[in-house]
């Protein structure tokens, strides 16, 4: 009866040990749908200009004209990440300007509570002859690196999602699967901050299109790991 007891504590401890370590690896990801305005994420958003929730294909979404439409959140969800994947489902459309900030992670100084330029986070898109290409950047700790590789561009009228990817050296973005390029950086993790979607956090270079989802996961996400794109409906 007590070596009974002793494998039922044993097999009971090794159940507990696996459930905190799953939860402790949900915890490093964190998924945002915009299906709503008034919060992403759990968080409450500011709102600028009349961004509309629509219904798609794929599920609900935020459209953004483009002119002043835009969502600020009090968070920066990868601050204090060391290594991180930043995924993002969206579809731009074909009638926005040549240079467009869709989503921005901004880092902000806790003793003067202004944003700190060189600690920053970007998805970024530029349309080249009737397609768009992505724009990956990323700066802190002194060093930057922008990835824009505009040999590889994209028809309008699709969902996409793109992700970026910082493993501690090297920066690497992707549309689909694909590469688009990569480079090495030496990224120090970022402070907390804020967040916007639909414009650059200054209000510079609208986005004209629509956001699905985004997802921030703390450590660095091979492609077989990506956020798979949904179904139609």
């Amino acid at each position: 009866m007590k070596m009974r007891f002793v494998l039922t504590a044993a097999v009971i401890l090794g159940v507990a040990t696996c459930f905190v370590g799953v939860s402790q690896e949900l915890a490093k990801q964190v998924t945002w749908r915009f299906d709503q305005t008034a919060a992403l994420g759990g968080h409450t958003t500011k709102v600028l200009g009349h961004p509309q929730v629509i219904a798609t294909t794929i599920g609900k979404a935020v459209s953004f004209n483009g002119v002043d439409d835009a969502l600020f959140v009090d968070v920066h969800p990868l601050a204090e990440a060391e290594k991180w994947t930043w995924e993002m489902i969206f579809k731009p459309d074909a009638d926005g300007r040549a240079e467009q900030r869709v989503f921005h992670l901004q880092a902000v100084d806790p003793a003067t509570g202004t944003d700190v330029p060189e600690e920053r986070m970007l998805f970024e898109i530029r349309i080249v002859k009737g397609e768009w290409c992505l724009d990956s950047f990323a700066t802190s700790g002194g060093q930057r690196l922008p990835l824009l590789n505009c040999e590889k561009r994209y028809p309008f009228g699709h969902w996409y999602r793109v992700t970026t990817v910082y493993d501690g050296k090297t920066l690497k973005n992707y549309v689909g699967d694909e590469l688009q390029g990569e480079g090495e950086v030496h990224l120090v993790p970022q402070r907390p901050g804020r967040s916007s979607a639909g414009v650059r956090i200054n209000l510079q270079d609208y986005y004209k299109g629509s956001i699905y989802s985004s997802r921030f996961t703390r450590s660095a996400l091979e492609p077989k790991d990506f956020l798979k794109m949904p179904a139609s409906k």
